[in-house]
């Protein structure tokens, strides 16, 4: 069994990479049909699985926030759980990006691995996809006195 798009120095990575991938396409792919998952599916499962993890205080860059802030002071609009999360998505497999914000004093490198634990755990687990990468990116610190300062009161009424 080769993968003819496969070079033939890595066989033994390739090999295996073939195994899980054909593993994946028998439960998506089948005789009876075939089942496609959506983008914005992995995204809101990365999503969730990277917001439950403690020393993750939110996700998405800056930008993103502000907009995310300004949609949560909107009644009746919900919090984007794919807001700070971007995928590709092919027949088998998917790649995934995290920009996200730790809390203050969280070990970066920690946070980041139990962050892949996580998403590629739920990722693969309900979608049956394989997923090759999961990138994170650390924009910014929470840090403990950022919530006082957002409950300050005007200096001016």
């Amino acid at each position: 069994m080769s993968n003819p798009s496969s070079s033939i120095s890595s066989d033994e990575s390739s090999d295996q990479l073939v195994t899980r991938g054909s593993a994946g396409s028998s439960d998506l792919q089948t005789s009876r049909g075939n089942t496609t998952i959506a983008d914005s599916v992995v995204q809101k499962i990365a999503g969730v699985s990277a917001r439950e993890l403690s020393g993750v205080y939110a996700l998405g860059g800056g930008t993103a926030r502000t907009i995310g802030a300004i949609r949560d002071r909107i009644p009746g609009s919900s919090q984007s759980t794919g807001q700070g999360v971007s995928v590709e998505v092919g027949e088998r497999q998917a790649a995934i990006d995290l920009d996200l914000v730790a809390e203050y004093g969280v070990s970066i490198v920690e946070l980041s691995r139990a962050v892949r634990r996580s998403v590629i755990s739920a990722v693969e687990g309900m979608t049956g996809l394989e997923v090759t990468e999961v990138n994170v990116s650390v924009n910014d610190i929470h840090l403990p006195n950022d919530d006082q300062q957002d409950v300050q009161e005007p200096r001016v009424l």
